[in-house]
């Protein structure tokens, strides 16, 4: 007769483990399928699908969803083709579309001189240390060499904004973007087939010339298109051409992978065939209120002509300013104190309370940090002899930035302690005893080792703070703006703050219609942002191990 315990370790009980099984399945079931009904809803109210007519579900459902079924099931026993897949999507939608959003946010705020300015001072000669470090893979001051000119750059690039600026007036818009734009994009397309896909010279020459080749052809193109400036052309190009063409070829070299590509020809083909079978029909559309309007317009008075742009752009230069200082500022935080400090005698000790406190600090309230932000970046009065500084302002890019830093701070340098402190002390070991420097272990084995975790845990603080509210309240950024940030001083509104604003107002189409667009709007630039930071993390993970 079989008995309700097993021995070994201490008496187990088959009952209660098989009851904890299935009560643990219905707890995960039960909140994917609430997650899953709220984001239904979410979205059926963002796209208006309610509006739509029987012959538009059933016309889409057999051009569209049952192929792309169909597609799922074939691939899923077959591992190369759902990789290939993830791969082509990732880096369209969330490498290539987000790529293209930023450099779009960052061109319409800082505009051709700015620009140009700290594209010299800052950007470029961070790319070209990185790839003198690719190259050179002894020279162990390049990872030194980058920070400093993350630290000093912007410095330099204020200090030459006037000189840069006259020269970029001379050349115009569209040479100031090509030069920054095409020509290194057409750099790195060169030196990816060469590195990564192992082409020719020629073919590597064909690549570098033909992106600017293809830039200048396609321009009289671009001119005959109203509303599409050249440099969103130079942009669509180099931030989404890139990733795609990336993607593709990658796929394109692995037998294996080539069914993937079924992908994008079933969700592109199922829909334009959609289009024209609808049309042919005269079938009821859907009238969403997620669509172009709302993410080029301000907000309005009116629910139908209300829109977000001034809010996403204000989220997504706010992110990234975000997430430069608590890369910068948590990653070395955790290396110091994980590689560099004493963990012995006083200073030992005081090493010790500094990671209680950061433990703390990292379950604080948001709107804590909100009150730390407006004592600290608005109200601070800072004296230099006679003369008397104000804070950094209420409300502004930089007040918001630096608050939302402070918030996930702890956060990012919690996990990037753990990422490094996983890295096995044997490796440590084997690498002094090369005759390696604690400097050249840092950079050649922890740091590879430890940044898929490192990156894990900023993923998901950034996550956080994307979608904060508390703390911009407190610190002053505005509920709606109607034109978006032009600076590091001027003020902005964000994503969650609009969408707060608008669920209060007393129109239901404001309350369920607009809020839902927004919200949907919100998830999917932190998915693209989310995915892009994933991808980043499998690659570095596949390379450490």
């Amino acid at each position: 007769m079989a008995t309700e315990t097993e021995t070994g370790f201490g008496q187990v009980s088959r009952l209660r483990g098989t009851v904890f099984k299935y009560l643990t399945f219905g707890a995960s079931l039960v909140g994917i399928l609430a997650l899953g009904v709220l984001l239904a809803y979410v979205f059926w109210d963002a796209l208006g699908l309610e509006s739509a007519g029987t012959a538009w579900y059933l016309t889409y459902t057999a051009t569209l969803l049952v192929p792309l079924l169909g597609f799922l099931a074939y691939a899923r026993d077959k591992p190369e083709v759902t990789a290939g897949a993830i791969e082509l999507v990732g880096f369209t939608l969330a490498g290539g579309m987000l790529s293209f959003a930023t450099i779009i946010v960052l061109l319409v705020i800082a505009g051709p001189q700015v620009w140009v300015t700290y594209f010299l001072t800052v950007v470029a000669p961070v790319i070209g240390l990185f790839l003198y470090g690719q190259y050179n893979r002894e020279a162990t001051w390049v990872g030194l060499g980058m920070l400093g000119v993350l630290i000093a750059g912007p410095v330099v690039g204020t200090l030459l904004i006037g000189s840069i600026g006259t020269v970029a007036a001379l050349l115009g818009a569209p040479g100031v973007y090509f030069l920054s734009l095409v020509v290194p994009g057409a750099g790195l397309a060169a030196f990816l087939a060469a590195d990564r896909f192992g082409a020719s010279r020629r073919v590597t020459l064909g690549v570098g010339v033909g992106l600017p080749v293809l830039a200048i052809v396609g321009v009289p193109v671009v001119d005959t298109v109203p509303l599409v400036a050249r440099s969103v052309w130079f942009a669509v190009l180099v931030m989404l051409g890139l990733p795609v063409g990336f993607a593709a070829a990658n796929t394109a070299r692995q037998p294996a992978r080539r069914a993937a590509f079924a992908l994008p020809v079933i969700a592109i083909g199922g829909f334009l065939v959609g289009e024209f079978v609808v049309g042919a029909l005269g079938a009821t559309q859907p009238s969403p209120w997620l669509d172009w309007q709302f993410l080029t317009n301000p907000t309005s008075s009116l629910a139908a002509n209300a829109g977000l742009y001034p809010a996403v752009i204000g989220s997504v230069f706010l992110i990234i300013l975000v997430s430069i200082f608590t890369f910068v500022f948590g990653v070395g935080t955790a290396i110091y104190l994980e590689e560099y400090a004493p963990s012995s005698g006083p200073l030992g000790t005081a090493t010790r309370l500094i990671n209680v406190n950061i433990s703390n600090l990292a379950g604080v309230p948001s709107v804590v940090y909100g009150l730390l932000g407006l004592g600290i970046f608005v109200n601070i009065d800072i004296g230099f002899g006679p003369v008397v500084y104000g804070g950094i302002g209420a409300g502004t890019v930089l007040t918001a930035a630096l608050t939302l830093s402070l918030l996930i701070l702890p956060i990012v340098v919690i996990s990037a302690q753990e990422a490094v402190r996983s890295v096995p002390d044997s490796l440590r070991q084997a690498s002094y005893g090369m005759g390696a420097t604690r400097w050249q272990t840092i950079r050649n084995v922890v740091l590879p080792r430890s940044l898929p975790g490192i990156l894990t845990g900023t993923i998901l603080a950034l996550g956080r703070a994307i979608g904060e509210t508390a703390p911009l309240i407190m610190v002053g950024a505005v509920a709606t703006k109607y034109t978006p940030p032009s600076g590091l001083f001027d003020t902005l509104t964000a994503m969650p703050l609009q969408i707060y604003t608008w669920a209060f107002l007393p129109s239901e189409a404001f309350r369920y219609g607009v809020v839902a667009a927004g919200v949907v709007t919100l998830l999917i630039v932190l998915l693209s942002m989310n995915s892009v930071a994933i991808l980043v993390r499998n690659k570095f993970q596949q390379e450490a191990y």
